[in-house]
């Protein structure tokens, strides 16, 4: 039986991998949360893990003493959620923490030998260099959760790397695909948390409406396969059947289709190389109607192309841009700024970064604190006019 620990066992893809625990049958381990310590208690006396951890440490004594009947070791802070990650016996760390949070663990996970299910793309995102270095020195595999890095895992299976002409990443365009440039600056918090295909936490459901989720894939694809970033493609697919696509140099496309089900991608990723069944939601061809493609408008939405260019610049950039846009998605959430206020903030920052070419660990963190000082100030700034 595989052994399995979740890093953010607490949020969408973490409830989703418990799911997908039940069917299989896993031993989980250890499990974490930031702050929901409600949930993760009832977790902890489901699973009955070794340890959890509890990023806030000021929640961690309250959740010592609510499980104090049970064995379970209750571990605080950025280093218990590293504890967990590098428990004795786990085979695989499931990574779906949100933000830069989840790259010190997985690389002490992969330090460690167990191979990663990583849902956290801004591990990639902000540290491709240093993560795919380790994972290959300590000879351990970085498993995408990603639906769509996923389905470009699967069709490349059995087909060498160097028949890749294209990647093609596809995207909803999420909700508001079909607005003006004009009407964006006047959509709300709650507009833009209602994704038309999937379910999932609040930070990446504002990234999907402003593509930057999509571009943040782009950057993680790069790392995750090895491929130069003008060879990865965005095609708007809204109707989030088709979860990606390659393309190879003799003109085929091989694609990879399902339900908008986070639990097929999660359960692949445990089970690989091997398929499993299950009972979750299947996908019927005949109900389904049209599949419709159209290309991304990088006007409307630049936020990917901030994407591409901070992966063009390499370095430190892709790091700004992820802490950045973090930073002004929380603020949108609060209700500080707009919408579009959003990717102004992430370009005005990038803009007055001198990027690092070959950052070390040390220098990424140092510029991902930096982009969020500048950020603030750049909210300053909008406010002032």
């Amino acid at each position: 039986m595989k052994k399995i620990s979740i890093l953010g066992s607490t949020g969408s893809i973490g409830c989703q991998t418990l799911d997908v625990a039940r069917n299989l049958k896993l031993d989980v381990l250890g499990l974490s949360t930031a702050t929901n310590i409600e949930l993760l208690e009832q977790q902890a006396r489901e699973f009955n893990p070794k340890a959890v951890a509890v990023l806030d440490e000021s929640l961690a004594d309250e959740l010592r003493y609510r499980l104090e009947d049970i064995e379970t070791e209750v571990y605080s802070g950025r280093e218990g959620l590293s504890k967990v990650a590098v428990m004795e016996g786990v085979d695989t760390v499931v990574v779906s923490v949100v933000g830069i949070a989840g790259l010190v663990p997985t690389l002490e996970a992969i330090k460690s030998g167990k191979n990663i299910a990583l849902a956290n793309k801004e591990t990639l995102v902000t540290a491709g260099h240093l993560v795919t270095e380790e994972a290959k020195k300590r000879g351990v595999s970085i498993l995408p959760v990603d639906s769509e890095h996923s389905a470009i895992f699967q069709c490349l299976a059995g087909n060498h790397k160097k028949s890749i002409k294209n990647i093609v990443l596809t995207a909803s365009g999420g909700p508001f695909r079909e607005m003006n440039a004009n009407e964006l600056e006047n959509v709300s918090v709650e507009q833009a948390l209602v994704h038309p295909n999937w379910k999932m936490g609040k930070k990446i459901t504002i990234d999907s409406a402003t593509l930057m989720n999509k571009g943040l894939e782009v950057i993680e694809a790069r790392w995750l396969f090895g491929v130069d970033g003008s060879r990865i493609k965005v095609v708007v697919h809204p109707q989030s059947v088709i979860h990606s696509m390659v393309e190879f140099c003799d003109g085929s496309i091989l694609a990879q289709m399902g339900s908008p089900d986070m639990r097929i991608c999660i359960q692949y990723a445990l089970t690989y190389p091997e398929r499993m069944k299950n009972d979750f939601s299947r996908l019927d061809l005949v109900k389904l109607g049209l599949l419709t493609f159209e290309e991304p408008d990088f006007n409307k939405f630049p936020c990917l192309k901030m994407a591409y260019d901070a992966l063009k610049m390499g370095g430190t950039a892709p790091v700004v841009l992820n802490a950045a846009n973090e930073k002004a998605v929380d603020m949108f959430l609060n209700r500080r700024i707009g919408f579009m206020d959003i990717p102004r903030i992430i370009e005005n920052v990038l803009s007055k970064h001198s990027v690092n070419r070959n950052p070390g660990l040390s220098e990424i963190l140092e510029a991902d604190e930096w982009a969020r000082d500048m950020a603030e100030t750049e909210e300053q700034k909008l406010k002032q006019g």
